[in-house]
């Protein structure tokens, strides 16, 4: 039977705008590292304006593309880092997450000055999951993820006033880098607990959940995320285990961002078991990734995403995927 490829690929854009000055510059860059992608489904994180995106994938393949994007309760979009997600193929429903499976933990902060009673901890962003037709009846299930950034979370009294990203103490810093734990973790656990209600539909779900987990593999948001019976103990789950979709990439090779020279792996495809046999390669387009966390020290922007683009390529039945 023939097969053809199908591309499922995701992207952090950081912080897309149209109305910075070195827009112009920046539209020319990303442009062709979308292209370079040539994505049927494409995850995208950190779309600050709807209009930059339109205008970065003006005259694109991408511009025919069918899409969705977060929304706050009233339906607007984020002031920014929005999901959007991009599929060649018709989204049939789309559907977000946002502690509708994970009640908001309470916390009294030990550090705020003045200290403060418990308050409710929320995540930042909401999970984005898109139904895609297939043929043979058959649904892709693409869940577009951003998790919570290491940076620590504000601590009430703990940083500089004028200089928020100016800790005051370290006891301050590490209950703030605790919290930022704490929402990562928690996205996690939603993501699981929607995975287990497509799960529970559908033994046989085709699932493909990508973005930027701020997360490596073996850390506990991807382990939540991911599944496998040497934490459940209980192979009957089996079933239910993701796989990660970036094996095949040499390790010294594997890393979709730069911090002060080390190379982390924060950017994932992970796929059910039922599309995994389709997998055939997955590649990180980081051969021009820059180290912003230096740059930072210097205010000098650059053109470039911090991040890399993930892309996994899948081989599938003519007469199954389109």
């Amino acid at each position: 039977m023939a097969t053809k490829d199908f591309v499922v690929a995701t992207f952090n854009l950081e912080n897309l705008d149209d109305t910075e000055s070195l827009w112009p510059k920046r539209k020319d860059v990303l442009r062709l590292m979308l292209e370079r992608m040539n994505a049927d489904v494409l995850f995208l994180q950190e779309v600050n304006k709807l209009s930059a995106l339109e205008d970065l994938v003006r005259g694109t393949l991408y511009e025919s593309y069918h899409r969705a994007h977060s929304t706050k309760p009233d339906g607007s979009p984020y002031s920014k880092r929005n999901l959007v997600t991009l599929s060649r193929c018709r989204i049939r429903e789309k559907k977000q997450y946002h502690h509708n499976l994970v009640p908001k933990p309470a916390w009294r902060a030990a550090t705020a000055e003045p200290p403060e009673e418990s308050k409710e901890v929320e995540w930042e962003r909401p999970i984005l999951h898109c139904e895609i037709p297939l043929r043979a009846d058959r649904i892709l299930h693409a869940i577009n993820v951003h998790l919570k950034s290491k940076n620590p979370s504000e601590i009430k009294g703990q940083t500089d006033e004028r200089r928020r990203y100016v800790w005051l103490s370290h006891e301050g810093w590490a209950e703030g880098y605790f919290l930022s734990s704490v929402k990562r973790v928690g996205q996690a656990l939603e993501t699981r607990r929607l995975l287990e209600r497509i799960f529970s539909q559908d033994r046989l779900a085709l699932i493909a959940v990508g973005g930027d987990f701020n997360s490596d593999v073996g850390d506990v948001p991807l382990k939540a995320v991911i599944g496998s019976v040497s934490d459940t103990s209980n192979p009957e789950l089996r079933d239910r285990v993701m796989v990660p979709c970036e094996y095949n990439v040499p390790p010294d090779q594997r890393y979709s961002l730069i911090h002060h020279g080390k190379g982390e792996m924060l950017d994932h495809v992970i796929v059910s078991q039922a599309f995994y046999p389709y997998w055939a390669e997955t590649a990180v387009f980081n051969e021009l990734l820059p180290d912003k966390s230096i740059a930072f020290a210097t205010e000098e922007k650059f053109p470039e995403s911090d991040h890399a683009p993930v892309v996994a390529r899948f081989h599938a039945p003519e007469d199954f995927l389109p």
